[in-house]
């Protein structure tokens, strides 16, 4: 059902590319490539129920990278895979049913994929991140907001939301009592290597 933590990713990369100004640092000394550390990260979501309440959760293990281009944000990249195994609600019934085949067939379909198309800066420290995102062997364009947090030592760090459609990835099962829309609240970490 709440697979759409590439989109996290995609977040990332523009996040990343917008540590101009403001951020005490120029663009120019953000620029590299950043390996996703999931020390410091992490990928949350949440889904509305009917009647109020959500079923709240997060992935486990994840990896990728970002590069930030220190000339143009727009040929920043951003690469991250979500292994869907590794859900967690907290509820070991509910984590057993995300990860079969009737959410994200975890078994047959061990990885989810963002891969950023774009990255357009918003404001100083803001991006939109475009991109495509593959879960059960459908992709589709996805878009993030991403917000710089810090970038100090060779660590970038930045806040990605969005909201993603689970009905196009074939996992809307349980709607209309759960919620069609998947809510993404991330943190993402990057070292620069």
């Amino acid at each position: 059902m709440p697979i759409r933590n590439s989109v996290a990713a995609t977040l990332a990369a523009i996040a990343i590319a917008i540590p101009a100004a403001r951020a005490a640092t120029s663009l120019s000394e953000a620029g590299g490539r950043y390996t996703i550390s999931q020390a410091g990260s992490s990928i949350r979501f949440s889904i509305g129920k009917t009647g109020g309440g959500s079923l709240d959760g997060a992935f486990a293990r994840f990896s990728g990278n970002i590069r930030v281009d220190n000339a143009s944000a727009d040929r920043s990249e951003v690469n991250i895979t979500i292994m869907p195994a590794s859900v967690g609600t907290g509820q070991g019934r509910i984590d057993a049913f995300l990860r079969s085949d009737a959410v994200f067939d975890a078994a047959n379909d061990p990885e989810i994929r963002f891969r950023s198309t774009s990255v357009r800066r918003t404001g100083e420290t803001s991006a939109t991140i475009t991109g495509n995102l593959t879960a059960r062997g459908k992709t589709m364009p996805e878009k993030f907001q991403a917000e710089l947090k810090s970038f100090r030592g060779g660590t970038i760090t930045f806040r990605v939301t969005g909201k993603v459609l689970r009905s196009r990835y074939g996992m809307d099962v349980g709607t209309p009592i759960y919620s069609n829309v998947v809510e993404f609240d991330m943190t993402l970490s990057g070292r620069r290597g």
